[in-house]
């Protein structure tokens, strides 16, 4: 029978109850499917270990020795019960919190001790390990590498443990072996890079008969997810390519007046990015470009200048921001470098009143207005313009693919589109989540810029950042408090933040200190942003809101509270709202008095670069390919069962050369033998996003 037809509820071991639990946290329906299911790690169960060679906390070992004692310690719920074990040569303590009554302890047998040792007090010491007597120890649980699975809660209630999952998935070997499955890639490509056949590849995957099967399969299992969202991006891109853009051949008197009375030289980086921009806007074909940047490297001079080559070409320019804020801030920024321009540049957001509406309605659809800067309000339907040509999109990550879809009804032809992120994004997750959009970077900022100073405290150095603060606003200075305000604990946290400011508004009487939230309304939270913007408060109490928020130049002093909550992207995207101005800038991080060596990690990697591409490298290191912008991991818009994008740069070049080359070759997918892939992709369409995707 085909595994991919055959219900998991009729496989050995499952039933009903099992599968509808398997169905509804795993997406399992079918035992192909549960073949899918990938291990996350395996434990060497053919080694053993000696006490005195365990020195990793990481890793699992298995001892043979036995027990001289045992007493338990505490009562009722403290209650705890602690044994000696030795080897014969050297001793190390057992630990066990729970169910303590069940365990039942003999002195004079050998035992198989397995387990992962933890540290306490400068010693090492197992907590809950397995115990199982010589005497039933079966030959399988001492041989090769044993597969281990994630389960939920709600999976181990119903006794679908790892052990449950590894046994069910042994269950189905037979029928792997006697039915094989259909393969997924062609034959061609098993053979240029050496991959081992799908149905080699599931059972050595699971059940691997030393660790360079288990290699190999995984390889070839990642090589295969890895492929098929490089082609599915890069026949995306191709398809895109063919689209006719607008023609923006002209270099005009709009574009040449503003850049040569700009106040300040562009960078080289600057000036290779309008280079990139310009070929994409003379070329015929649609622009479809990501601009990377980090805080302060001149992004929005880019865009204003992109925007007057659409004007010299006779078209209309609109720049979306997320926040009001943030599209002000675009709108004055804008409008000052325009100055006597004759450039009619407009803004339009939920503050608009509705006499506003309707006068700038009329003058965009007449074609009177060149840009239009706004937020959210630029989608709505009565918004009509006479001749979009072009459309950027800043902080891009902020808007859904829907939301973005909705510039595109404004046009029969599709505008040129500029997206633009001051969040670095390592090289490995642009070529996934952004892969269907030619890139630039801005990697170098403004001359004169002094690197933002990052020091690292603990909360029992109040005392000396509280002088500090105090030092900095008699400076003239002005001062940012940030508190985390994370989903899970809101209600806490907007109590922290409620009791940082009363404590802020004791300990400085003699300043005045706003405070901004999400909770509050919109405008009320511009008002109190303008009131610190305008220097008529010294200190800014605020959450994350302020992420992505105004240019205050005079602002120099980040204070992250709790930055143990933050990730490494975060606290770098926090940290540059300071180093606008030329005075010397600093980020202060305080975290409490024990962190973990993670924390310890993010916050030595912060005080040593100022650096965002190394930063996002790290992140994505430490805390895998979620949302880096925020404190809480959202996943890929793609779902990945086993490569890594921290760990699998390597594979991920050499799939996407592989689908490049048959893409070149056929574009469309249609010659026969590429025809797997082509259906494959069909299959595969529903749980890929793609993000650069307007349309």
């Amino acid at each position: 029978m085909d595994l991919s037809i055959q219900n998991i509820e009729y496989c050995k071991g499952v039933g009903a109850k099992r599968a509808d639990i398997l169905r509804k946290e795993l997406g399992v329906k079918s035992a192909l499917d549960m073949l899918y299911q990938f291990p996350y790690k395996y434990i060497d169960r053919s080694r053993f270990y000696f006490i005195h060679e365990i020195d990793d906390e990481d890793t699992y070992v298995q001892i043979i020795g036995h027990i001289t004692e045992w007493h338990t310690i505490g009562t009722g719920a403290a209650q705890r019960l602690s044994a000696t074990f030795t080897d014969g040569r050297h001793t190390i303590e057992l630990v066990w919190f729970k169910g303590i009554k069940y365990l039942k302890l003999e002195r004079n047998i050998q035992y198989l001790l397995f387990g992962k040792p933890s540290r306490f007090n400068h010693q090492y010491n197992f907590v809950h390990p397995e115990l199982t007597p010589m005497s039933k120890v079966k030959p399988e649980m001492t041989q090769g590498l044993e597969p281990y699975y994630n389960t939920s809660e709600g999976m181990k209630r119903a006794g679908l443990n790892s052990k449950a999952i590894r046994n069910i998935t042994a269950e189905l070997l037979p029928l792997l072996r006697h039915n094989g499955v259909r393969e997924t890639i062609g034959i061609d490509l098993i053979e240029k890079y050496h991959l081992m056949p799908l149905s080699e590849a599931l059972a050595q995957v699971h059940f691997p008969k030393d660790h360079i099967s288990m290699q190999k399969a995984r390889e070839r299992l990642k090589f295969e997810e890895l492929f098929y969202i490089q082609l599915q991006i890069l026949r995306q891109m191709k398809r895109r390519e063919q689209n006719e853009g607008f023609r923006m051949p002209i270099v005009g008197k709009m574009f040449h007046s503003q850049y040569n009375t700009l106040p300040f030289p562009l960078t080289n980086a600057q000036k290779r990015v309008l280079r990139e921009i310009q070929t994409d806007l003379k070329s015929g074909r649609q622009m479809n470009r990501l601009l990377q940047g980090d805080v302060g490297s001149g992004k929005t001079i880019v865009a204003l200048l992109t925007a007057l080559l659409a004007v010299d070409n006779g078209y209309q320019a609109c720049i979306m921001a997320p926040t009001e804020i943030l599209a002000n801030q675009h709108y004055e920024t804008i409008s000052h470098l325009l100055g006597e321009s004759m450039v009619n540049c407009q803004l339009l957001t939920g503050s608009t009143t509705a006499k506003q509406r309707i006068i700038l309605h009329e003058q965009l659809r007449n074609g009177e207005i060149n840009i239009l800067i706004g937020t959210h309000a630029l989608i709505e339907k009565d918004v009509q313009f006479a001749n979009l040509g072009l459309c950027i999109i800043d902080e891009q990550h902020r808007f859904g693919v829907a939301q973005r879809a909705k510039l595109w009804e404004k046009n029969i032809r599709p505008p040129h589109v500029l997206v633009m992120t001051a969040t670095p994004i390592p090289r490995t997750l642009a070529m996934t989540v952004y892969g269907d959009l030619h890139v630039s970077i801005i990697d170098e900022l403004p001359p004169g810029r002094k690197p933002v100073q990052t020091l690292h405290y603990n909360i029992e150095r109040r005392t000396t950042i509280n002088q500090f603060i105090t030092q900095q606003i008699d400076l003239g200075r002005q001062v940012y408090v940030v508190y985390p305000l994370i989903k899970e604990n809101e209600k806490l946290d907007l109590q922290d933040l409620q009791n940082g400011y009363n404590n802020l508004c004791e300990t400085f009487p003699q300043y005045r200190i706003s405070m901004v939230h999400g909770q509050m309304r919109t405008k009320d939270k511009d008002e109190q942003m303008n009131r610190f913007a305008k220097g008529d408060t010294q200190i800014l109490v605020a959450t994350t809101v302020i992420e992505v928020g105004v240019n205050i130049p005079n602002a120099s002093v980040m204070i992250i509270e709790n930055a143990e909550r933050f990730g490494l992207s975060q606290l770098h995207q926090l940290r540059g709202r300071v180093g606008r101005g030329a005075d010397q800038s600093y980020c202060l991080l305080l975290t409490k008095l024990e962190i973990s060596k993670d924390t310890r990690k993010r916050m030595e990697i912060m005080v040593a670069t100022n650096d965002g591409f190394r930063i996002a490298e790290a992140d994505l290191q430490l805390r895998g390919p979620g949302d880096l912008e925020g404190t809480q991991q959202s996943g890929l818009p793609f779902e990945l069962r086993i490569a890594s994008l921290t760990q699998d740069g390597q594979l991920l070049d050499i799939a996407r050369q592989a689908a490049l080359e048959i893409l070149n070759e056929d574009p469309l997918l249609d010659e026969m033998h590429n025809r797997i892939y082509k259906q494959r992709l069909d299959l595969l369409r529903q749980t890929i996003v793609n993000w650069g995707e307007i349309s």
